[in-house]
């Protein structure tokens, strides 16, 4: 688990970044993204299901060239934002591996690397405990 603490004029306080919990809600955008798109799709389904309503007339062809350019807009919007869901999902998964490699980078850094009394087990896991190396320096 990342943590730290800050005393500047911003506010300071403490976070933790809590490696499990990011993949979660990776997971959770992933699947936002997912039933955001069907909920986009089911809609670009059900107005081409409409078909055309309008009439031929000079009034009509005004509606439709107007309705057909905002419908492709709107569409388009949707699935964009659908993609952009699921990148907020990956965005989350890679910070959450970056803490654990940043982690044990640091562990390793402080003595704690295989081959000096274990490996290091950072705190990417609830129950994982920190292997902490003897003390040889004697």
């Amino acid at each position: 688990m990342a943590s730290g603490s800050g005393n500047g004029d911003a506010g300071g306080g403490t976070f933790a970044l809590k490696p499990w919990e990011l993949h979660g809600e990776g997971r959770e955008f992933e699947k936002i993204s997912e039933d955001f798109g069907k909920a986009a799709s089911t809609l670009e389904q059900s107005l081409a299901a409409l078909g055309s309503p309008w009439g031929q007339d000079r009034p009509g062809s005004g509606f439709a060239a107007a309705y057909k350019d905002a419908r492709g807009g709107l569409l388009g919007g949707l699935r964009g934002l659908a993609g952009q869901l699921g990148q907020v999902g990956s965005g989350l998964h890679t910070m959450a591996e970056r803490t654990v490699d940043a982690e044990t980078a640091a562990a390793a850094g402080f003595g704690g690397a295989a081959g000096q009394g274990g490996p290091v087990t950072p705190a990417a896991t609830p129950g994982a405990r920190t292997t902490v190396p003897k003390d040889r320096s004697a």
